[in-house]
Parts: C-alpha cells; structure tokens; sequence
C-alpha cells in the first residue's frame, strides 16, 4: 500500500473488508489509548491502525498521518451509523469539508473536476496535511499544527450528528487547546529564548485576551467531553516536554490541570507514561525528537513556511493591499509601535478576507492556522516593503 500513489484509498477499503472480524474496525472501537500509542493525537504518526499493511518502504510521517486520519473518520462514521456500509463515509467526509471550507472559493474548489468521490477524498486529504505542512522540509513535522488533526475527528463527529454550530465548534476547542498550551509553555521556571518566541506568537493572536490572566490554570469555559479534556491534557504534556524532563513548576501546573480537567492524577501519570514510551520507543521515526528544542523547530520552520507563502504570492497580495488603504497603514504603524486592540481585531479581519481570494493561504482559515497568522501580518511589511513605503510611519 502506498498512500502517496493514486488508487490509495481503494486499497485502504480492500484491506478494511478483508480484516478478520476481531480486527475488523466496523465492530471495534479505536481506544483514546490507540491513538495515543501511534502517535497521532500528537501529531507524529508512527503506525498505522490499520494491520495487515503491506508496504515495499517505510511510510512517512505524513503518510502515516493521512493514512490515520482517514482511519479514524471512517471509524467515526461506522460508530454513528453501524448500518451503512464503510463506504458511504466518503461522501459525507467530502461534506464535512466543504462545510468547513465555507463553501467559497478555496483549498476545496480545484479537486471538483475529478469525477470519482475517492479521487476527491484523496486529494482532500494530502491538501489538508499540506496546508499544515508542504513548504517545509521532508520528513518534518509541525509540534503542533499536525497536533491539531485530531480536531478534525472530533469535529466530524460533531459534523454526524448534525450540528449547526460546527464552525463554532472548532473555533471554540482551538480556542481552548491554545489556551491551556499557553498556559503549559508559561508555567515553565527557566524560559529559553525559544520558549518567549512562542509565548510572544500566542500573545499576538486575537484571542490573546484569554491568555493574559491572573489564573495560573484557565478555568473551563464550555463543558467538554472525557476525549476533548484528555486531548488537551496531552497537548499540555507535549508542550512543557521539549527536554524529555519536567521541571517541578512543570508538574505543579499539570498536576493541578488533571483537578481543573476533573481527572485523578492517575489520568496524569498515563499520559507522561505514554507520551515518554513513545518518544523512547520511536525515536528514530519521529524526527522532531531529534531536535534538543521542538519549538525552535516549529517557530523556525512555521516562519520560513509563511515567508515562502508571500513571496509566491506577492503579486496577488500587492493587488489586494492596494486596494486596502487601511489595513496598509495599521501594518505600516505595526512596525513601529503596539497596535491596540480594536486596531489587531481589524487587521486580522482584514487578512483574513485576504486569505479567502487567494487559495494557497486558506492555511490560515484552517483548525490551527490562526497560530500562523501572526506570522503573516508580522512579515507582510518586511517581504513587500513597496507597498508600504509611500504609508510607512518614521520614527520619531
């Protein structure tokens, strides 16, 4: 099986049929616990759910993450309507992300021409981890752009049973795991500079509010699921674990998440225990443990994504910023001052518009792109000095 060849998702439904009924997926539930092990709920994919794959090489990170996700969906799909046959997914997975897509003009709109559904889906599926993922090197991970995919499943859940408020949804549990993320980078006793970077590039999105707060751990502002609080326990761990060591400030903080998440700390020790065989397990498979700093990969790496995105897409982005004489000048005045807070809210209202007529910056409309935005609105100024030259306010 090759996820990066045509005819892929075929063979995945071959390979589903032909399972023994023990192993088949249609009459098992995925544990939490699986997922955990594989590696996708922190965006490193080191297997496949699916047994009995045959391959001729190693899959990367990236197929393995595609591979999974579509696993999971299917998953997902079979537990809600245990009637239908595993195949119908399909459709209704093409749905879910037209439906997040806006159904504008976007990511989605070039695979309409493919005929076949599972064409579609295949082409859906390796554009939504290369939004995440594509401008940087092979075999490179985002910590935690690709750590955001399980909010794909859980949206899709929420997508099956017929929610009206699934934009909503997503924005709402992003919303959350940023929080607590940020909240876990900022209990940290000894900060790098790397740590500040990223703390400053939370700081700088529009929910930057929630994250300048006197509590130490944010109290929950929507009742959550047992997988979604586990979920952002796991980030949490993810976050301050970039030493392979924990600090007692470290512990301290998500020892007290475990009471804030209504979990016993037993719930604490098994998401260390998990993340920590892991990492020892794989660490070979999994590239970004092989870096000393995780974040520093990410900064780095999310930077040189977003400065490739402008550059080649300049000429677009000058067509539309000359036809935004606001928003030149409030990012003329970000570079040389704080802009306030109804001036961030317009500029980001703004590029966000932006991003809606040019396809390949969709990135940032998707679950976790608004964590690169502030990369965009920083560097906009510096790659396309032109056309803010005649709008750039001198300092005084």
């Amino acid at each position: 099986m090759n996820p990066s060849a045509n005819g892929w998702i075929q063979k995945f439904y071959h390979l589903w049929e032909h399972q023994s009924p023990r192993e088949n997926p249609d009459t098992e539930d995925i544990s939490y616990q699986k997922i955990q092990e594989i590696g996708f709920i922190y965006g490193a994919s080191v297997a496949s759910l699916l047994k009995e794959v045959h391959i001729s090489s190693p899959l990367t990170t990236f197929e393995l993450s595609k591979l999974n996700l579509l696993h999971l969906l299917v998953n997902t799909f079979c537990k809600h309507f245990p009637n239908k046959e595993a195949k119908e997914a399909i459709p209704t997975i093409l749905s879910f992300y037209k439906k997040i897509d806006k159904n504008k003009k976007g990511w989605l709109e070039q695979f309409s021409n493919y005929k076949s559904e599972t064409s579609q889906l295949e082409r859906v599926l390796a554009t939504r981890l290369q939004h995440n993922n594509t401008l940087l090197k092979k075999n490179f991970t985002s910590l935690i752009t690709y750590g955001f995919l399980y909010l794909d499943v859980l949206a899709y859940e929420k997508f099956l049973t017929g929610s009206k408020q699934l934009k909503e949804y997503i924005v709402t549990i992003e919303t959350t795991l940023l929080n607590y993320c940020y909240a876990a980078l900022n209990s940290k006793h000894k900060k790098n500079k790397y740590d500040r970077l990223l703390l400053d590039l939370f700081e700088a999105t529009p929910i930057a509010t929630q994250f300048k707060t006197e509590e130490k751990i944010p109290s929950l502002k929507v009742p959550l699921s047992h997988k979604e609080r586990a979920y952002i326990l796991d980030l949490c761990c993810l976050a301050v674990w970039d030493d392979h060591t924990m600090d007692q400030n470290e512990e301290a903080f998500l020892l007290e998440l475990c009471e804030t998440l209504q979990f016993p700390t037993q719930q604490l020790a098994q998401s260390i225990e998990a993340l920590v065989f892991l990492t020892e397990r794989n660490n070979k498979k999994i590239k970004l443990f092989e870096y000393t700093h995780p974040v520093r990969q990410f900064y780095k790496q999310s930077a040189n994504t977003v400065k490739t995105l402008i550059l080649k897409n300049r000429y677009r982005l000058m067509k539309e910023l000359e036809e935004s004489g606001e928003l030149v000048m409030l990012l003329s005045k970000s570079t040389t001052r704080d802009l306030t807070k109804d001036e961030k809210h317009k500029v980001r209202e703004q590029i966000l518009d932006i991003c809606k007529t040019i396809p390949s910056l969709t990135i940032f409309l998707l679950p976790g792109g608004s964590l690169l935005l502030p990369l965009l609105i920083k560097f906009i100024p510096q790659l396309l000095p032109s056309a803010f030259h005649e709008n750039r306010i001198d300092k005084k």
